[in-house]
């Protein structure tokens, strides 16, 4: 549950230049954690196209994106990814909160609404990958009852290399496929 004046909204067309501020504050917070990003993406016009980008994939069923607000600015963001249906019924999570607000239990109340939406949507698996020395967001994964099942070598592209990563996992329930699964 989130502290009193927090809120999180489902990405919108007009949220852009929120973000662009939101992404330029944080730049070098996010930095060690996210792919190297060109400079449009700092921009508004740059935040614009990505935001295009999520709203489609959102449409079409790949993507739950989420913005984390507070006195009418972006704090961080939560997003489902790569949702697939069929017999996997499972997403990935990602998450961030701006520098300014950590310590405050955001990313475990954004992760646990994550999950919510992951079960309300029928998935049966919520996986997420840290980098190996990213001992705040592993945290946040086991309070949110992640349990980590592996290690990937050379797993993303992350600040300008091939990262290793931790493996972390959530089963949501054990009811068999939905009708999303045929």
């Amino acid at each position: 549950m989130l502290p009193a004046g927090y809120e999180l909204r489902p990405l919108a067309g007009d949220d852009a230049p929120a973000l662009a501020a939101a992404y330029a504050r944080n730049r070098d917070h996010l930095a060690p954690w996210d792919p190297r990003r060109s400079e449009e993406f700092f921009t508004e016009a740059g935040q614009r196209r990505d935001t295009d980008a999520k709203l489609e994939s959102a449409r079409l069923g790949l993507q739950d994106p989420w913005l984390l607000w507070h006195d009418q600015v972006v704090v961080g963001r939560v997003n489902l990814n790569n949702i697939v249906r069929g017999v996997f019924q499972s997403a990935s999570v990602g998450y961030w909160v701006d520098r300014q607000y950590l310590g405050r239990g955001l990313a475990g109340a954004a992760v646990g609404f994550a999950l919510r939406r992951a079960s309300e949507m029928g998935l049966h698996r919520v996986e997420a990958g840290t980098l190996v020395g990213n001992l705040a967001s592993q945290a946040v994964l086991r309070r949110c009852g992640f349990e980590q099942y592996g290690a990937a070598a050379q797993y993303l592209f992350i600040a300008g290399a091939w990262q290793d990563h931790l493996l972390f996992q959530r089963i949501l329930h054990d009811r068999p496929a939905g009708p999303a699964a045929a």
